[in-house]
Formats: structure tokens, sequence, C-alpha cells
């Protein structure tokens, strides 16, 4: 895990309102929320933490989807 965010994700955190913030902080994991209890790290560093997490696995997953598209699009033209 990265031990302190990006200042772009610092920045993104910044603009979020209280229930966005409050969002993110409810999906962190438990690491950073040991860290922030422990007060490692900011809450403003957990949310930018959390936001960064969310966007990484994010266009992870966006991968994956476009590599099965293309798998049953190769299907699909195989079989006709």
């Amino acid at each position: 895990m990265k031990k302190s965010p990006s200042d772009e994700y610092l920045e993104k955190a910044k603009l979020l309102n209280e229930e966005a913030c409050e969002r993110l902080l409810s999906r962190a994991r438990s690491k950073l929320k040991r860290r922030l209890d422990d007060k490692k790290i900011s809450m403003l560093e957990v949310v930018a933490l959390q936001l960064e997490i969310e966007d990484e696995d994010l266009a992870e997953w966006r991968e994956r989807i476009a590599e099965i598209k293309s798998a049953e699009d190769k299907k699909k033209t195989k079989s006709k």
C-alpha cells in the first residue's frame, strides 16, 4: 500500500463534500482506518488514498471487461 497519496488525489479529496467523504471512509480498508485511528495520517489523506485505490480498481475492472467482451466477440465471429 502507498504511504501517502499523490497531490492530484489530495486535491480531489479537498473538493469532496462531507457526505462523499463519509462514503469513501466507510469503504476504506481496515489498514487505512487503523492509520487514521492511530493519528498517523489525516482524514484527508485517507480519503485521497481511498480515491486512488478505487480509481486503480476501476481501471483494472474496465480492462478485464474489455478483454471479456473482446473474447466474446471473437467467439461470435468464429461461430458465424
